[in-house]
């Protein structure tokens, strides 16, 4: 594409269509974009439209377009195309940094996070003079453009924060450090000498005070991998700043907004988590300062409200103190009991209230609720922060602090006692306390591990969990049910059993509540209940128990389905399938049929718009399960699952719903599993269909794809051999694409031991030898430790299947001696990296062909590799596994697509069984080997036990004598 302006014409109409709600303009333009975005100069149109284009609109839309093209193409991957040509990616470097600084904040932002995501992978090597550039422009004295600065900045390092350690990112740090530290330390002195001078002008404060949000940020990031000397030196100046911008008050930055944290309230809270951090990482340095931003932290706490603008804060100041109190040689600051007495009173009483923001969200914007309650993403919250810091109390002043509680507990309870309908949030607050106070640790797999013994977890749940729960009418209360359902949940492990199987039909009744947060948390606590274990580590409440709930905790679950905001909940789907099914196993069978068509629907119409990608994995589950359940009962009913499933199936690949292919693709190879004779025909009508290319193009389809395939090849070599012979060449086709890729090239060894094992062999004969060039091409070209282990399975598979000597003509009529360069250079060496049982196996049997079935390794200049060879059959036997992989080879392996493509989630029910080429011609290769030596020694007397004699290493003639007598066999 040429940077003219017929073509910046074309781009613009193009973009405004992108924004059409209707679908038949939008997506037509979106598949143009994504038609063109391979060309040259295509990022350079769009960041001239961002610049020149009259309407904001499309500035706009360009800026994101721009972001969104980078975050899928900038990445190198190695073994596929560059998808930004050279060129591009220079003039795109050299421009974005002053563009970004001149454009307006909402387009700002757009290519500030472009710039970190081009950083990421170019920085420092690629990009040296980035950091230079973005130093530069804090001398400029423009606020506009030094947030701009800020804010790259910020992107840039923040993953400094969850980064490994390792010797690369010290240097990039250090390199940072050196260029950014001193420049970043004069702007913050400058910007707070400003702020003085300013202080009575609201619009200058707003810019100001931006700026030292971003300080504060770059300071955590930068400070977090360890303490710099420079932070260290200059720590004075830092702390001192910090210390009186937390205590600052200026009426101009307060806001009237209850719900939005304004710029003061987000500085303090940075600064907050910026003395946690040093207060938990760097004590002994930070012990001069921690005094004074105790008290000043404290003073912030008592003197805050309780609207949600200062949740933030308020949590962040808590979580300070929370670390501070868990740090040994600062407990003598909370020693004293008036001290507890205020911190309970005055801190972590008022801050797990209920207030009515938490009703609203819990009433109206329910999904995130549940996500903070029960994901444990309340991280944030002023509860969590209370939480922890009564946890952080306990762990030195644990009898004190419970004491204290109890009391509170009680006269909350009271109260509730004397009005509950209107003192309900006074029960809610004593729920939550003792949930704090009795929780030590916990995990989201098995609840509370750890509970306070002080807290009497079974009496409270009778007295006053279990009552709420029987009540006659499931909506009444719905917080309060919340809570008791989530008491269960948490506390599983230490509610003795009878009172769980109490609870179970309590629960199913409560599926029916119309608050989305009662019935989801009740299909997520049936779920966690289902997976306990008891003893021999069954589960702990059992098929039987359950079984005369069945009936209505199904009909429940799907009423539950079709409650408003509820249509697609994952955790009702996950209670389902997962859990129920795999719990009742065969007494289900009966309701599967009205489940399927349930399912079906259901599938049909979140396939118009998949958005919940947890809810449509635990569908496809539930589907998966109950094929399997059924089919293991009846293996005739996969007819009835098909007629079922096709139709819904066909329109999914029709219409190209890119998030479900994979999914039905993996529930079709476990249909086709299912067949124990022929491939029926629909299949076959689908077969040339899934050789399309396009279809291989999205890494997600891969790993179904291969194990569709491999299922019509285990199923109807035969018939695709007779019908379709003109597609193996397709097929192959496949193969040749995916050794190509590192990433990829165990897939195409899967596909191309199942060719080997299944088809007929004058099916693939004249493709042979084409098949074993293409691999020593790779080889020659990317040899891995992946390959080289795949390479050798598929050998010694092909030695099984088609003879010893077959396997030595091949290599030889590619070239002359070739197969003794094999067995010299790949087979003796890298033979011990082989791994798992089935492919050692195949590999033991196929070397023993070559040793025992190869007249040429006996009487030819190949002679001399025989000991050599047997050498390293016996070591593959009894050695470790050779699991060392070369320094560079490190990351071969990780699967990262960059930007957004439909990943591959494994369905764990549609799981393969592991399938054994050789498992019904040997059962034990050791023996296999003795039997076959003995063999061999009974063709050609002497010849076997000379070499052995003079030649083969003491410690492995011992094993291999091991094995003949195992065998009841010896050596003539």
């Amino acid at each position: 594409m040429e940077l003219s302006d017929a073509n910046l014409q074309t781009l613009t109409e193009y973009l405004k269509k992108t924004l059409d709600p209707d679908p038949a303009i939008r997506r037509p333009a979106e598949k143009f974009l994504e038609s063109v975005e391979g060309s040259q100069n295509y990022p350079l149109l769009l960041l001239t439209l961002l610049e020149k284009s009259q309407e904001n609109v499309i500035k706009v839309c360009a800026s994101v377009t721009f972001k969104n093209y980078i975050k899928r193409n900038w990445r190198i991957v190695e073994d596929e195309p560059n998808k930004i040509c050279e060129s591009d990616r220079i003039a795109i470097k050299a421009n974005i940094v002053p563009l970004m600084l001149s454009s307006p904040e909402q387009i700002q932002k757009q290519l500030s996070d472009a710039i970190s995501i081009i950083g990421r992978e170019d920085f420092p090597q690629k990009w040296p003079d980035l950091l230079t550039e973005m130093v530069n422009r804090f001398q400029s004295g423009d606020f506009h453009v030094i947030n701009g600065v800020l804010r790259t900045a910020h992107s840039l390092f923040k993953r400094y924060r969850h980064e490994f350690k390792s010797n690369e990112l010290w240097t990039e740090i250090k390199l940072v450090l050196d260029a950014f530290a001193l420049p970043l330390t004069n702007l913050f002195k400058a910007t707070i000498e400003l702020c003085s001078t300013h202080a009575n002008d609201a619009s200058a404060l707003k810019v100001l005070f931006s700026s030292l949000i971003l300080i504060a940020k770059l300071f955590y990031s930068l400070n977090f991998q360890d303490l710099p000397e420079f932070f260290e030196d200059n720590m004075e100046t830092w702390m001192t700043n910090f210390h009186s911008l937390l205590t600052l008050d200026n009426k101009l930055l307060q806001t009237d907004d209850e719900e939005e944290a304004g710029l003061l309230e987000l500085l303090k809270s940075q600064i907050c988590d910026n003395a946690a951090l040093y207060a938990q990482k760097y004590d002994e340095e930070f012990q001069p300062y921690l005094p004074r931003f105790v008290t000043a932290i404290w003073n912030l706490l008592v003197t805050t409200g309780q609207e949600v603008k200062y949740d933030l804060l308020v949590s962040n100041a808590i979580q300070f103190l929370a670390s501070v109190c868990e740090r040994p040689h600062y407990k003598h600051l909370f020693e004293d009991q008036n001290t507890l007495t205020s911190i309970c009173e005055k801190v972590i009483v008022p801050n797990m209230e209920f207030r009515a923001a938490d009703e609203e969200a819990f009433e109206d914007n329910s999904e995130e609720y549940i996500r903070r309650d029960l994901e444990g993403s309340d991280i944030d919250t002023r509860r969590r922060a209370a939480c922890d810091l009564v946890r952080g109390l306990c762990k030195f002043f644990e009898g004190p602090v419970t004491g204290i509680f109890s009391g509170y507990v009680n006269s909350m309870l009271q109260e509730y006692a004397k009005n509950p309908s209107v003192n309900w949030k006074h029960k809610d607050a004593a729920i939550y306390l003792v949930t704090s106070l009795a929780s030590k640790a916990q995990t989201q797999k098995h609840g509370i591990t750890q509970a306070n013994e002080l807290v009497n977890l079974t009496e409270f749940f009778v007295n006053h969990i279990q009552p709420d729960l029987k009540s006659a009418t499931v909506n009444e209360f719905p917080v309060l049910k919340a809570d008791g359902i989530k008491y269960i949940m948490i506390f599983r492990n230490q509610v003795p059993k009878e009172q769980l199987l109490v609870s179970i039909p309590l629960l199913i009744n409560h599926l029916q509540a119309e608050s989305i947060v009662v019935h989801t948390y009740a299909a997520h606590a049936l779920e966690r209940l289902f997976t306990m274990r008891g003893t021999n580590n069954a589960t702990l409440i059992t098929a039987a128990e359950m079984a005369p709930f069945v009936e209505v905790l199904l009909t429940n679950l799907f009423k539950a389905l079709t409650l408003p905001g509820s249509s697609e909940n994952e955790y009702i789907m996950k209670g389902k399938c997962l859990r129920i099914f795999s719990l009742l196993q065969e007494s289900i069978i009966p309701y599967i049929p009205s489940v399927i068509a349930q399912l079906t629907q259901k599938l049909l119409a979140v396939s118009k718009n998949p958005s919940k990608p947890h809810f449509n994995h635990y569908m496809f589950e539930s589907i998966c399960l109950s094929i399997r359940i059924t089919c293991k009962a009846n293996p005739e009913a996969v007819g009835s699952f098909e007629e079922a499933l096709f139709l819904v199936f066909t329109e999914i690949l029709q219409n190209d719903v890119q998030e479900f292919i994979p999914y039905v693709f993996q529930v079709m190879s476990l249909l086709l599993e299912m067949h124990k004779n022929e491939i029926p025909s629909s299949y076959m009508a689908l077969f040339p269909h899934l050789l399309q290319p396009v279809l291989w193009e999205r890494t997600g389809n891969i790993p179904p794809l291969v194990r569709l395939l491999q299922a019509y090849l285990e199923r109807g070599a035969s018939t695709i051999a007779s019908a379709a012979a003109d597609k193996i060449p397709g097929l192959l086709g496949v193969f040749q694409k995916l050794i190509a890729s590192k990433a990829n090239d165990h897939q195409g060894f899967y596909l191309l031991n199942s060719i080997i094992e299944h088809m007929p062999p004058e099916s693939v004969d004249q493709y042979r030898k084409q098949i074993f060039i293409l691999l020593f091409q790779r080889l020659q070209n990317s040899k891995t430790t992946k390959f080289i282990k795949s390479f050798l399975v598929f050998i010694n598979l092909y030695c099984v299947r088609y003879g010893a000597l077959a396997l030595q003509e091949i290599f030889d009529s590619i070239q002359p001696k070739m197969f003794g360069m094999v067995l010299e250079k790949i087979i003796i060496p890298e033979i011990q990296k082989v791994s798992g049982q089935v492919e050692k196996k195949i590999c033991a049997v196929g070397i023993t062909k070559i040793l025992t079935e190869c007249p040429p390794m006996m009487d030819t200049e190949y002679t001399k590799l025989w000991i050599p060879l047997l050498q390293a059959l016996i070591g593959l036997f009894e050695l470790p596994e050779d699991d060392t992989i070369p320094d560079e080879e490190h990351f071969i392996d990780i699967e990262d697509t960059p930007g957004y493509q439909t990943a591959f989630s494994q369905l764990a029910f549609a799981g393969k069984k592991e399938h054994d080429p050789v498992g019904q011609m040997v059962n034990n290769p050791r023996i296999h080997l003795a039997q076959s030596l003995h063999k061999l020694s009974t063709a050609c007397p002497g010849r076997v036990l000379s070499m052995l004699s003079t030649s083969l290493n003491a410690e492995a003639l011992q094993y291999l004598q091991g094995y003949l007598q195992a065998a009841s066999v010896s050596l003539l």
